[in-house]
């Protein structure tokens, strides 16, 4: 039998060691569909329920199995539906390859069904790569193009390939003129700054005394290195989400998260700092870094794109983390950790009041459930191999502050799109990328209701094929979308609008049990720690889903007594009737939740 294009397409991806693809079927692919058939089901074809998701799967498997994720879909609805899931590939840098078909060149133009400019649709979001394979001489060069620029690039590319060209025979490109050859070699590079930057930068770092070091994602394999410099500048370091697992929380001098999902010693951080140092990261908001001018700043981003643009660095280092790094710190003067002692002890100070703060926030009273305790009860129960994903909305701000990540603990989100319904997904990718390694989704009952329902059946499906079985899902059951409530009452002082926030009250761990996996519900304070551990002892999948008090107020770490005020006088117009939660209650909860953890006067 004649290898088709689509068997020479799959061919290709296993020689670049591509083991499973994430796909939702349709005639789009038919051709691809019957390669897999023939190819025994090599690379892996996994299917979600919704192309959306099989690209957020696709995100993933690529974070947290740090390789390229693969997903497909048909023409036309199934392209579309692949956007919000590419997007975030694109805005949080991951390398994802989407394989896509398009109707028969023949129908082209012809307002064909599910006939979509694919070209023009794509073009954003796979801006660095997104082709039509036409003729079956461009196989094998589109396809390794797209691979070796989603790997160097970290972004999302495109392959789209009309159907009748899927079943062609495949012809490799001979040594002709205008055919284009191609390799599949991807060789390691590193990429580094001049010794004269690194001088330079060794300058900024040495003059100061009360050194703050931000990381992100881009940090995530120089953990050594950045512990190594801290240590040395006697440096607090802060985390944006992105790179929460980039080093370990249990570093005295690691203040946590930035910004407003952040903790207050990393505001306190960058409040008090002479000097800055990023690392790897592109976090946005300004209003969380220092005071434009007010300290000497020094970047490191592998990105030449990407950097110097959030802050008036005087110093941009374009190279890779690691071997930046281990550059620079030959060059940082000994006695820098002795210039900076007070200021070390300042920010270890700050850190351990912080966890004080926490924990009492997390043990108010609150009705039915305290959402903070939630995720501070699940934090001491975590494998140190665990992997954890969180949806947006408030579920991220207890992720944020309220787990300490440690060992070999790995934990993402959607960091620059923010899109919610990626908890469950991301999930399912992290469990096909490390199966013999726990995760935990958590989840908002919002995103829940959004996507992470319908992937409970993809788990389901899957489940035996996960060496370790446990996948839980924790669910925020609070009955409204709770983050732009607070929004709501934080930046415009009103109450919510019910008919946008309120959502049904569904029975999720029942649906759990419904599709064969362990469903609890905990609906009061003491059983919450019970309630993750039976989760976490389950013998597959299980949702386990905690009835929350929605009047817990999300408090960003630099919110004045003004805001508090606001918020309080929002919940006093029309917000008190909410659930069983007097008046007076509702306003002294506020003031509990202050950023110092103590009530004014």
């Amino acid at each position: 039998m004649s290898t088709k294009v689509a068997d020479h397409i799959l061919q290709r991806l296993r020689a670049w060691d591509v083991d499973c693809v994430f796909g939702y079927p349709g005639d789009g692919i038919n051709g691809l569909l019957a390669a897999w058939g023939r190819a025994d089901d090599r690379p892996r074809f996994l299917q979600s329920r919704h192309e959306e998701m099989s690209a957020f799967e696709a995100v993933g498997y690529a974070k947290f199995g740090r390789r390229l994720g693969v997903c497909a879909a048909t023409s036309g609805p199934g392209a579309i539906h692949l956007l919000n899931g590419l997007y975030d590939a694109k805005l949080d840098h991951v390398p994802v390859l989407a394989l896509v078909g398009q109707t028969h060149r023949s129908a082209m133009g012809g307002s064909y069904q599910q006939e979509v400019d694919l070209h023009t649709l794509f073009k954003d979001v796979a801006s660095d790569f997104v082709e039509t394979v036409t003729v079956p001489e461009q196989l094998p060069n589109v396809l390794d193009r797209a691979i070796r620029t989603a790997y160097a690039r970290r972004c999302p590319t495109a392959v789209i390939i009309p159907g009748d060209v899927q079943e062609l025979d495949y012809s490799p490109p001979p040594h002709a003129f205008k055919m284009v050859p191609s390799s599949l070699d991807r060789s390691a590079w590193t990429a580094l700054p001049s010794p004269t930057a690194l001088e330079r930068a060794a300058d900024v770092l040495n003059s100061g005394t009360r050194t703050a070091v931000l990381i992100g994602q881009g940090a995530a394999g120089a953990r050594a290195e950045v512990e190594e410099l801290a240590e040395l500048l006697g440096a607090g370091v802060a985390k944006a989400l992105l790179g929460k697992d980039a080093l370990s929380d249990e570093l005295p001098y690691v203040t946590g998260a930035i910004g407003l999902l952040g903790t207050r010693p990393s505001y306190e951080l960058m409040r008090g700092c002479d000097t800055l140092l990023t690392i790897g990261s592109s976090f946005p908001y300004a209003q969380f870094l220092p005071e434009y001018g007010k300290v000497r700043a020094v970047q490191i981003d592998i990105d030449p794109h990407m950097i110097g643009m959030r802050y008036p660095y005087e110093v941009n280092l374009v190279g890779d983390a690691r071997a930046t790094l281990r550059q620079l710190i030959p060059l940082v003067s000994k006695e820098r950790a002795a210039a900076g002692r007070d200021w070390h002890a300042e920010v270890r100070a700050n850190v351990e009041r912080w966890n004080g703060v926490l924990d009492r926030r997390a043990r108010l009273a609150a009705d039915p459930v305290n959402p903070e305790y939630v995720a501070r009860a699940l934090d001491p129960l975590l494998p140190t191999d665990a992997i954890i994903t969180s949806d947006s909305g408030s579920t991220a701000n207890w992720f944020a502050r309220h787990l300490t990540l440690r060992g070999d603990m790995r934990a993402s989100l959607s960091g620059t799109l923010a899109t919610m319904g990626c908890g469950v997904p991301y999930a399912i990718g992290a469990k096909f990328a490390h199966p013999n390694r726990p995760v935990v989704a958590l989840v908002g009952d919002g995103a829940m209701q959004m996507n992470g329902m319908a992937e409970l059946i993809t788990a389901a499906k899957y489940r035996h094929r996960w060496d370790d079985p446990r996948l839980v899902v924790g669910v925020w059951n609070n009955r409204d979308l709770n983050q732009v409530t607070w929004e709501l009452r934080a930046m415009g002082g009103a109450p919510p609008f019910e008919p946008s926030q309120s959502l049904p009250d569904v029975p999720y761990a029942d649906f759990a049990r419904s599709i064969g996996l362990t469903g609890i519900r905990v609906e009061k304070p003491e059983d919450v720690t019970e309630g993750w551990r039976a989760a976490l002892d389950a013998e597959g999948p299980a949702v386990v889903e905690f009835l929350t008090d929605p009047a817990v107020p999300p408090i960003p770490p630099h919110a004045t007594w003004e805001q508090l005020e606001s918020t309080a006088k929002a919940l006093l117009k029309g917000d008190a009737d909410r659930g069983a939660v007097a008046k007076q209650g509702l306003k002294a909860k506020v003031q509990d939740f202050l950023p110092g953890g103590t009530k004014r006067g």
